[in-house]
């Protein structure tokens, strides 16, 4: 059913490591506003705990990709946009 994601091409490698970050943040942002700590009414996560772990799937997945399938080119692809997520984060965070 899902065999393009197993195919060894940069282009998916980058695809994967935009998508999985961006749900997984969706997801934690999600639970962040609708469940606030009940003692404090505060949010659970600060943002950019929220954005670290949104990175968090990339290295399962490079991983994967790696060490399983020995899909070389989609693990490269996945790597340059964890750099390019942790360039950003690092933008934002320090540009407070």
């Amino acid at each position: 059913m899902f065999k393009f994601l197993k195919k060894d091409s940069f282009l998916l490698g980058m695809v994967i490591g935009l998508v999985l970050p961006a749900v997984v943040f969706g997801v934690l942002y999600f639970i962040n506003i609708t469940f606030p700590n009940s003692a404090t009414g505060l949010p659970i996560f600060k943002m950019s705990t929220i954005m670290i772990l949104g990175i968090v799937p990339n290295a399962l997945a490079l991983r994967y990709y790696l060490v399983s399938l020995k899909a070389d080119k989609t693990g490269r692809g996945i790597l340059a946009i964890t750099f390019l997520h942790a360039i950003v984060f690092m933008i934002f965070y320090y540009m407070k």
